[in-house]
């Protein structure tokens, strides 16, 4: 039985390692920001679970209490990392609206009747909230 948890801890630091360098890897060579943004979200987070998971049944077998440090790391990485991985997302679509990524199905910004990228020189001087308005109403009256 010490031999299969050995084997079961040893698969889950294997795995995690794996995970962990493909991330780290995908940063490093991915081409855009996008591709470069879903690498360490997706590979890492599951990396350092396996590494954290290993971590915390290595002490319940050997008869300890889980270390509160080790779970409140594991709660914190899989809360967090979607959400900054959304945040970065989005500010990047909304800094580079010129250059739209091509969605799903090869369908393009004027078959999904999306409205045209504002000019860099009308956006500049305003807020973040009228950039906004203006971008998702077309109805709105122009500026004067």
């Amino acid at each position: 039985m010490i031999t299969f948890i050995q084997v079961a801890l040893s698969l889950l630091l294997l795995f995690g390692c794996f995970f962990i360098l493909v991330g780290a890897l995908g940063l490093v060579k991915l081409s855009t920001f996008f591709k470069r943004l879903h690498a360490p979200t997706k590979a890492s987070t599951l990396g350092v679970g396996c590494v954290l998971a290993g971590s915390v049944l290595y002490h319940i077998f050997l008869g300890e209490d889980p270390q509160p440090r080790e779970l409140l790391i594991t709660v914190f990485l899989f809360i967090t990392a979607p959400i900054s991985a959304h945040m970065m997302a989005k500010a990047a679509l909304s800094l580079m609206m010129e250059k739209r990524p091509s969605l799903p199905g090869h369908e393009t910004a004027k078959e999904e009747q999306l409205p045209p990228p504002l000019p860099r020189d009308v956006t500049e001087g305003r807020d973040d909230d009228e950039r906004v308005a203006t971008r998702t109403d077309p109805s709105a009256p122009p500026e004067s």
